[in-house]
């Protein structure tokens, strides 16, 4: 008898979209081609229960279509939880489209990616992401209605990034509230990761409150930009991960908590933007609990985006928005005591509250 090795690559071509190990029991992906503008995107509704899926549209110059299928999956499926915990009736969907937003995005390509939006009737809203501004929604918004984060002339909420950096800084706070017995954050040290729109907005509220910011990012040119705007030090080092430091804040793409990074990370809190920080939500959940670290779970801390584009769904003003916003530092607060009274990750005790209000749902509408 002989045993045949596996090869995960022969695998990856038997189950292209069920066998993805991101797979969670999605209710559909749709994959978009147009040859004429060069668009190559993928949908990801991962889960209806609480309304129509929203998520938005990521431009990334994926170095495979792998790669690109298993981003939609974890970012639609994080859009589910952060809906749930945030008590907004909506579901968890996400678009990536594959290629350079800098060089490759044309407006024909918005307008045919806005057509194949049009054509899931509602099922899946769209929204800016990284690789995107409000004026590509605002295209977008000229072939199909099921688009939000438009230009606040257009009658939209306008551009997401400041009220998630808000929400991420309410989290922060409450994470700080708990691991130091206060909330501010005068003369903290913290390491933000990725300067984009996000990474600066929330640079701009650490500096208001007089943190020690430190910066880290691809772009120099945009590092010394963010430098001279608002008088924070860009980190000149090969190992952010092992500087100390009170609070890592990671505002890039996902991941960065891994095996290398976390025998190494000194910080003692992590509360940031970027969605699907633990690269293995179990094992790293775990990790961190057991080294005390306090982890703020992305996909409730960073939800002040989606509660900012639901706005234009549910016609509710900018005074709401930012009710609901801060709310997110008392929902952190109630997560991160309720892990250690039931000795569970962070991780998993707002999955279990996100989980629990869609089963709720589930049991209702049944």
């Amino acid at each position: 008898m002989t045993t045949e090795v596996v090869n995960t690559k022969e695998l990856q071509k038997l189950d292209p979209v069920f066998g993805q190990m991101s797979f969670d029991d999605h209710e559909q992906i749709v994959f978009c081609n147009d040859k004429d503008s060069g668009l190559k995107a993928i949908i990801g509704i991962h889960n209806t229960v609480m309304g129509p899926a929203l998520g938005g549209t990521r431009m990334w110059n994926y170095n495979n279509e792998w790669e690109a299928l298993n981003d939609v999956l974890r970012l639609s499926r994080g859009m589910t939880y952060k809906a749930a915990i945030t008590g907004l009736n909506l579901g968890g969907g996400k678009a990536v489209i594959i290629g350079d937003a800098k060089t490759q995005k044309t407006p024909e390509l918005m307008l045919r990616f806005g057509e194949f939006v049009h054509s899931l009737s509602g099922r899946y809203i769209t929204a800016e992401d990284i690789g995107m501004a409000t004026s590509d929604m605002d295209l977008v918004r000229t072939v199909t209605p099921y688009v939000t984060g438009i230009s606040e002339e257009k009658g939209g909420a306008g551009n997401p990034s400041p009220i998630t950096a808000y929400g991420v800084f309410m989290g922060m706070k409450a994470a700080a509230k708990y691991a130091f017995g206060s909330d501010v954050l005068e003369d903290k040290v913290v390491y933000v990761e990725g300067i984009g729109n996000v990474g600066e907005a929330l640079v701009e509220n650490l500096s208001n409150e007089g943190a020690k910011v430190f910066i880290a990012d691809i772009n120099r040119e945009r590092l010394e930009e963010i430098r001279d705007k608002y008088s924070v030090t860009i980190y000149e080092g090969d190992n952010l991960y092992a500087e100390e430091m009170d609070i890592y804040a990671p505002c890039a793409l996902g991941a960065t908590i891994n095996d290398r990074t976390l025998t190494q990370l000194k910080a003692k809190v992590i509360a940031g933007a970027a969605n699907n920080q633990l690269a293995e939500e179990q094992k790293h959940g775990i990790m961190l609990r057991e080294r005390g670290i306090v982890y703020a779970p992305d996909f409730l801390i960073n939800a002040g985006g989606i509660i900012n584009v639901y706005a234009e769904l549910e016609n509710y003003d900018r005074k709401e928005i930012i009710r609901k916003t801060e709310n997110i530092y008392n929902t952190t607060l109630e997560i991160l005591k309720n892990a250690e009274i039931n000795r569970v990750t962070t991780h998993q005790a707002a999955f279990d509250v996100a989980i629990g209000r869609i089963n709720a749902r589930k049991l209702k509408n049944s």
